[in-house]
């Protein structure tokens, strides 16, 4: 059982509270890995436009202005 200090008193979590944190723990992991995802495609799509830009002829001051 896991330890849980609930106002003050330490005690052993009941296996509701262990499921429930379970889940909690595993939709937290999940969103995490899908914030990490999605900064990941954005930080790509901006290289990507930054390249295309430059293909085009802008300067660096020019597409960062942008």
């Amino acid at each position: 059982m896991t330890r849980i200090n609930f106002n003050g008193v330490d005690r052993d979590m009941t296996a509701d509270e262990e499921t429930a944190h379970a889940i909690i723990i595993a939709d937290n992991t999940a969103r995490r890995a899908a914030d990490d995802k999605a900064q990941a495609a954005q930080a790509a799509a901006k290289k990507s436009a930054e390249k295309k830009l430059a293909a085009l002829g802008l300067t660096a001051a020019e597409i960062a202005a942008l």
